[in-house]
């Protein structure tokens, strides 16, 4: 996909910045905004350049949730193939738009920074949950509103929400479907920062630096993965054995050889390895799709 129609996907140095672009319309979410997003994070995966990728929106706001444009039918997608089609089927019934974004958000090998500009709403803010790190500005609002318009909460959030703030609070905002403020969201968890709106590119960016400037990004990519894929595990053994065949693949690898000697050498580490060529085999891959035992298949697909 070439130039993007309401996204904009730019890079700089080793950050890639994605864009919700649709400010006429509060970046609200479309078809096309869902498979343009997969498409730059496929990108951002594919570039070894890119170490941190950051999202945000355009002008006043961050997302205000799907486009309803289309009147009262527009959470209906029994009526027309085309609608049905837009994102694949999954055990028979349309896929959920959002969920096809925040899956292959989870499956990045980078790290992904929210930064949340103004009203982040509906799939605002259920596609930022699989993102690492979300920092709010001060003029941020929330807003999990789906009982106020009749579905449910989407985007695979009734499995990352829970996860990051607990129950309790996740039930309250789901069950009121209340907006709330970036203070908010900073008391429960949502947000692990709130900063002025005219410093939260800087803010983003300059975590993104610290990361890309500082750290290996083979390290970085299998810890990510590692540190997702047992939230969902029974037990830590699943971690330890994880752990080990990771410890074992990375520490015979370039990087921890150079890590080692730039610690010893009290000089800045220059990491060689490559997340496209580098990461060692046998690891497992997260999100797995339930019908892909190998981890093998590509994530956002159905």
């Amino acid at each position: 996909m070439g130039e993007y129609a309401e996204i904009r996907y730019e890079v700089s140095g080793p950050i890639a910045t994605v864009t919700l672009h649709r400010p006429e319309r509060l970046n609200a979410f479309t078809t096309t905004m869902a498979h343009e997003l997969v498409d730059a994070f496929d990108r951002a995966d594919a570039d070894d350049d890119v170490r941190v990728v950051v999202v945000t929106g355009e002008g006043r706001g961050f997302c205000a949730g799907a486009d309803l444009g289309g009147g009262a039918d527009t959470f209906d997608a029994g009526d027309g193939a085309d609608r049905r089609s837009a994102h694949g089927e999954i055990d028979g019934v349309p896929r959920d738009g959002g969920g096809t974004v925040s899956l292959r958000i989870a499956a990045c090998r980078k790290p992904v920074i929210g930064a949340i500009n103004g009203p982040a709403v509906g799939v605002g803010v259920t596609m930022t949950l699989p993102m690492d790190i979300r920092i709010a500005a001060e003029e941020a609002r929330f807003g999990f509103v789906f009982a106020r318009r009749g579905i449910v909460p989407e985007a695979a959030s009734t499995w990352f929400l829970p996860r990051i703030v607990g129950i309790s609070q996740a039930m309250e905002w789901v069950a009121t479907g209340r907006v709330f403020d970036a203070a908010e969201a900073r008391e429960g968890g949502l947000v692990s920062r709130v900063v002025p709106g005219d410093r939260l590119l800087e803010s983003a960016t300059e975590l993104a630096s610290e990361i890309a400037d500082n750290t290996s990004a083979v390290s970085v990519a299998v810890a990510r993965q590692l540190l997702w894929g047992m939230l969902g595990s029974a037990t830590p053994w699943d971690a330890h054995r994880a752990d080990s065949r990771a410890m074992y693949g990375l520490g015979a690898g370039a990087d921890a050889a150079e890590g080692v000697a730039a610690f010893l050498e009290k000089r800045a580490a220059q990491f060689p390895g490559r997340p496209s060529a580098d990461i060692p085999e046998g690891l497992p891959r997260w999100p797995l799709p339930p019908d892909d035992a190998t981890g093998s298949g590509i994530w956002h697909q159905a």
